[in-house]
């Protein structure tokens, strides 16, 4: 299994056959070398969005046009996309599991908000959400924008994650210090890795916080384009 960083909360995981791409905001990211777009994106095999959030749904259209694969993610987004832009889509929800090849994804609550820019402000997008993502023997717990919620209680006692990928840059999700708590509370991490951090100044620079505050937990601190490999 390969956990490649695309910047802010892009991700790249090339597991169980499948190429994933991840809340892929490469256009004007500014952590995101758009001469390595091509690289990032090759072999895809579906785009998973989280929410409607420009930074995280920015490109995942133009991407399902280029390369034909479907986008994955909550059933409103994905079929006003659908209408919209012709594009292929699986629309699921809350509870609900997609095999994609050996993989299974299930869409899982998170506590945030998502909409997309219209001509008269935001437009509703379908709720925020999170993802399980089994396979290899792994389950990798995508947090999407999330802050800390009692839903984690059940969401780690019955998916069982042992890699984390959590939001955790503070001002529009958990910061270093809420995301080390939830996962000490609610998870038995092996793996962590940070993202939604570095790219604003805003946001926090650094996984410091969350490293001192996990010990013998693997964090990760991602480097864009570089594999992390499990």
């Amino acid at each position: 299994m390969k956990i490649i960083w695309l910047g802010h909360s892009g991700f790249r995981i090339e597991i169980g056959g499948q190429v994933l791409l991840i809340d892929p905001w490469l256009s004007g990211n500014p952590m995101f070398d758009e001469d390595r777009r091509a690289e990032a994106i090759r072999g895809a095999s579906h785009v998973l969005v989280s929410h409607g959030h420009g930074d995280h749904s920015g490109d995942s259209v133009a991407i399902a046009k280029e390369l034909s694969i479907p986008v994955v993610g909550i059933y409103d987004l994905v079929s006003w996309w659908q209408q919209k832009e012709g594009i292929e889509g699986i629309g699921f929800n809350k509870g609900g599991t997609m095999a994609l090849g050996d993989v299974a994804v299930t869409m899982v609550s998170a506590s945030h908000s998502s909409s997309v820019d219209g001509a008269d402000g935001p437009v509703y997008a379908g709720t925020e959400s999170g993802f399980m993502i089994e396979g290899e023997g792994h389950v990798i717990y995508f947090s999407g924008d999330t802050d800390i919620m009692a839903d984690m209680a059940w969401m780690g006692e019955l998916h069982q994650p042992d890699i984390g990928i959590l939001a955790a840059g503070g001002y529009f999700t958990m910061d270093m210090r809420r995301a080390a708590w939830a996962a000490k509370k609610y998870f038995d991490f092996k793996v962590v890795i940070p993202c939604h951090y570095r790219t604003f100044p805003i946001l926090a620079q650094s996984a410091e916080e969350l490293v001192a505050a996990l010990p013998g937990v693997d964090v990760r601190e991602p480097q864009v384009l570089e594999a992390i490999e499990i």
